[in-house]
């Protein structure tokens, strides 16, 4: 945690997607969906494990028919991680997807129709001991919810979320989590601090729709940040409109910065002026894509020149200074003998930057294995 802030998470109840916690001071969990056609089986499993190696704890999938049911009885069968089956309007694609293996559904109560059906879900998850995801969404609030608001507001997010909860506590089914969902920042952020209030169910929490890869980093960072901040949130997915990967290392960022959970590395690096040394801007971006692999979480700072250079690498796990040809290289805050040639700047700093990976690697586990 950041020592200028404690963050207070909100005491929640648990429930359990496959093997991953959810709730109860659990680790915040990165979700993420496919963008493929379900039916193509092989492009939808390649996309999972493109998820897996950034670091995705869920992963979800459109279930929008029978054929896509089918085929998402083959994925489960072949990946390693919990999946979530995400339907609407028809129930006996739930009930389906259950019987084929989801580790959790995420449905919409106001498009799943009459009661009757929803109880039919209900009673599936239940006996197959499968956890539900209600998923209230600004852009399709049931129209009872949406006459008497007249717009899709926060309290008509809460209400809607609210009637849902006490109708599956009724069904005296409790293995359920919430979210509450607006593309407009400050509704979403408004709309879960209410029912954060309200409720002990775990909230997975988001921007829906936010839009591109810029504008929704922006806009998901603004918002999630803001509830994470103030303890809400047991479980996060970035919507962007752009490849899932890139919403999971959004995600994985987002908790970086504020302190919460850790993966990777998290590069320090100056905007760069006329005075670095070597170019900043493509060696940061040559390392991200080469170092996408390492789990180990560590600061490196990336600096083209002294003015600021010593200072960020004396607090950092490994950065450099740029100078003239050559730059400095510290470690743990302690400046190397050895320099790294500007001209194989990307390639030396990998090395360095694995190395001491392995090293902190080796270091936890032994550590851990004492507790």
């Amino acid at each position: 945690m950041n020592k200028y802030k404690t963050i207070n998470r909100r005491k929640s109840d648990r429930i359990y997607v496959g093997n991953v916690p959810i709730g109860n001071n659990a680790p915040i969990s990165v979700q993420s969906m496919t963008n493929t056609k379900t039916t193509d089986i092989v492009n939808t499993i390649n996309q999972i494990n493109q998820l897996k190696k950034v670091g995705v704890d869920i992963v979800r999938i459109s279930i929008p028919t029978t054929e896509a049911a089918e085929a998402f009885k083959i994925i489960k069968k072949r990946v390693k991680i919990p999946l979530i089956a995400d339907i609407h309007f028809d129930y006996r694609l739930a009930i389906k997807s259950i019987e084929y293996g989801a580790d959790c559904l995420r449905i919409n109560p106001g498009n799943i129709g009459k009661k009757r059906k929803v109880n039919e879900i209900v009673s599936c998850a239940k006996y197959n001991n499968i956890p539900i995801r209600i998923g209230i969404n600004s852009g399709s609030l049931e129209h009872d919810i949406l006459k008497k608001y007249k717009s899709p507001i926060p309290e008509a997010l809460v209400e809607s979320a609210i009637r849902n909860v006490e109708y599956l506590d009724s069904l005296n089914f409790n293995q359920f989590k919430v979210s509450v969902k607006a593309s407009d920042v400050f509704s979403a952020v408004q709309a879960n601090k209410i029912l954060a209030k309200k409720i002990t169910q775990p909230i997975h929490i988001g921007i829906t729709e936010s839009g591109s890869l810029r504008n929704g980093t922006v806009k998901s960072s603004i918002g999630i940040a803001s509830l994470l901040s103030d303890g809400i949130g047991d479980t996060l997915r970035i919507s962007l409109a752009a490849h899932p990967v890139e919403e999971v290392k959004v995600g994985y960022d987002i908790l970086k910065v504020l302190g919460i959970r850790f993966r990777g590395i998290n590069f320090i690096a100056c905007p760069t002026c006329s005075r670095q040394e070597f170019d900043v801007i493509k060696v940061v971006e040559e390392l991200e894509k080469k170092l996408e692999d390492i789990e180990t979480s560590m600061d490196v700072s990336i600096i083209g020149c002294v003015v600021n250079g010593i200072g960020e690498a004396k607090m950092s796990t490994l950065g450099i200074t740029g100078g003239y040809k050559t730059s400095g290289l510290y470690k743990d805050g302690i400046r190397q003998k050895n320099k790294l040639n500007n001209k194989n700047i990307v390639q030396e700093l990998e090395m360095h930057i694995r190395k001491k990976s392995n090293e902190l690697k080796k270091f936890r586990t032994i550590n851990e294995n004492d507790i």
